[in-house]
């Protein structure tokens, strides 16, 4: 049986990688040999990155926490630990919004754990 080399599959499928390489540099975007690894590569990135998003935010909350803490005197595990014996149930994406939204509500979580931390 002879071999397809112009139907109308396998323009689909170039044309589909052509698409998703749109916007890269040099052949990358327009040589079908080149831009199915380059497609796969950024595919492969995006999936990785999308997972890896979830720990950098939880990163910059506990940065934010930490910051706002430590205006308030404490540092950011004696407020967390604080946070546990006073059982605020509370996550650290709320908590850095607080810090930066509601600085008073942020500053009685604050004195909440401290005390708990005394007692």
């Amino acid at each position: 049986m002879p071999r397809a080399v112009d139907g109308t599959k396998r323009k689909d499928h170039r044309k589909k990688i052509l698409k998703l390489t749109k916007g890269f540099r040099g052949r990358r975007h327009s040589n079908y040999k080149v831009a199915k690894d380059a497609a796969a590569k950024a595919l492969s990135y995006a999936y990785r990155d999308r997972r890896d998003k979830k720990g950098q935010f939880r990163t910059l909350w506990i940065a934010r926490i930490n910051a706002a803490c430590r205006a308030e005197g404490i540092n950011y595990s004696r407020f967390i630990e604080g946070c546990v014996k006073a059982q605020v149930q509370v996550d650290r994406k709320m908590l850095a919004d607080m810090a930066i939204r509601d600085p008073a509500g942020f500053k009685a979580v604050v004195e909440r754990s401290k005390s708990a931390l005394k007692a």
